[in-house]
């Protein structure tokens, strides 16, 4: 390992644990000893964590972290490295930011030295920790996995959620027609500042109805759900000839009818991903394409994370608590 001091680490660090599962009450503060890494890692003093929701459904039981991973929560941080192990690229004191498997929510946090990103110069360690994990997650699903191309129709559901809000900026940014459903007025606004051409209030109007006279009727090429059940139906009669439907989770549940006649007429695609059990050879090769494409538009400003709250770590049950109510962007925890 090499740093220019290690002597000056602390044997320990607080990190926010579960003491338990359900509510926001689990959530503790306790000391773990310090991690130290192993060849390929690199250890990170955080200054900032996102809130995901995954992080929420760890904490109440339903998502468990793959094996080997911290069993607090935390998916992406900010900070600057601190340690780097044998065969690591990154020199300690570098102002980094990453995705974990797990173990965000702490004072130092490990990493696969390939899933650790440059923080582009003149962002704060807040707006990187919103990055890794949304930005990810729509990089994959929407450009690699959903193959979204300039001139295309894309609908977003929850555009006002950490993972639509980024999905809306980078199909804008990438030259596609973004459609999307949020929960109000205010939210629809939000969205079309993000830059989606079409805003649908689901609790006033019907997207499938609205979307039917949407670009000349020619249908969605590429929608991303996170809802599920019942949604998936819509989406289907909703897609266009040869469209993809990605589907990244299950709020509304995860089984639902569909007419297979409906997605062989139009010659569909279903698909679907979950990130965080992937191995860290894809997960490294997902980032430099990441930082290939996408960092140029953080680095001008052109695209960045939308941030609605800042907590203290030692106060994450109350970022949870946040993340159930109706909010607009990320939740971060600062240390």
């Amino acid at each position: 390992m090499r740093r220019t001091d290690p002597a000056r680490l602390p044997d320990d660090m607080c990190v926010i644990a579960l003491n338990g599962h359900g509510g926001p009450d689990v959530l503790q503060v306790e000391r773990r000893p310090l991690p130290r890494p192993g060849p390929g890692e690199v250890l990170i003093a955080v200054h900032a964590a996102g809130v995901n929701r995954p992080d929420v459904l760890q904490r109440m039981g339903a998502y468990p972290p793959p094996p080997g991973a911290p069993e607090w929560p935390g998916l992406e941080v900010a900070g600057t490295v601190a340690l780097a192990g044998e065969g690591s690229r990154w020199q300690p004191g570098t102002r980094v930011m990453s995705l974990l498997a797990g173990g965000g929510y702490a004072e130092y946090a490990l990493a696969a030295e390939g899933s650790v990103l440059p923080i582009p110069d003149g962002m704060g360690f807040a707006e990187a920790a919103a990055i890794p994990e949304t930005f990810l997650t729509v990089w994959h699903n929407v450009f690699q996995r959903g193959a979204l191309r300039a001139g295309e129709t894309c609908l977003v559901h929850g555009g006002t959620s950490g993972i639509g809000t980024v999905a809306i900026q980078l199909a804008h940014a990438f030259g596609a027609y973004v459609a999307t459903t949020v929960g109000s007025p205010e939210k629809a606004e939000a969205a079309r500042r993000l830059g989606a051409d079409l805003a649908i209030d689901y609790r006033r109007e019907d997207f499938v109805e609205v979307l039917k006279g949407w670009r000349n009727g020619r249908g969605v090429d590429l929608t991303l759900d996170m809802v599920g059940g019942d949604y998936l139906a819509r989406n289907v009669a909703v897609a266009a000839d040869d469209g993809r439907i990605v589907q990244i989770a299950h709020l509304r549940g995860r089984e639902a009818p569909v007419d297979l006649f409906a997605i062989m007429r139009k010659r569909l695609v279903l698909t679907g991903s979950t990130l965080r059990a992937r191995d860290a050879a894809f997960k490294a090769e997902l980032a430099a394409d990441l930082q290939r494409h996408v960092w140029p538009l953080l680095a001008d400003g052109r695209i960045k994370p939308l941030i609605e709250e800042t907590y203290p770590l030692t106060q994450a049950g109350e970022a949870h608590r946040h993340m159930d109510r109706d909010h607009i962007g990320k939740v971060v925890l600062t240390l």
